[in-house]
């Protein structure tokens, strides 16, 4: 049985929806700009060699992250994200599985 964590609903969304959009709709759209501008920025800082652009553009990622976190702590408080809790195995399962990919790197001191 998979559990899900998620707030309660506020009773503000439609039981049906329609084409229309609404709150959810909007702040899913931006969290989902954010995700890609943070993709995005995160690329470029990663082959960036002038200090002056990493700076700025590390300022920019990591206002980015923040605007996310807020997005993502907004939807999740009215109910409008919802998380699959894993249950122990499963997180043993990943675990030991980052883990084996550890082995697949060369060591470096």
């Amino acid at each position: 049985m998979s559990l899900e964590l998620a707030m309660p609903q506020s009773g503000q969304l439609p039981q049906v929806k329609g084409p229309e959009l609404n709150d959810r709709d909007f702040l899913n759209e931006i969290l989902t700009n954010e995700k890609y501008l943070s993709s995005g920025y995160n690329t470029g800082l990663l082959e960036m060699q002038n200090p002056k652009l990493h700076e700025t553009v590390q300022s920019i990622l990591s206002d980015t992250h923040n605007t996310q976190y807020k997005l993502f702590n907004q939807m999740f408080q009215k109910g409008w994200y919802k998380m699959k809790v894993a249950d122990q195995q499963e997180i043993q399962q990943t675990k030991t599985q980052f883990t084996n990919y550890q082995t697949q790197f060369p060591t470096f001191h």
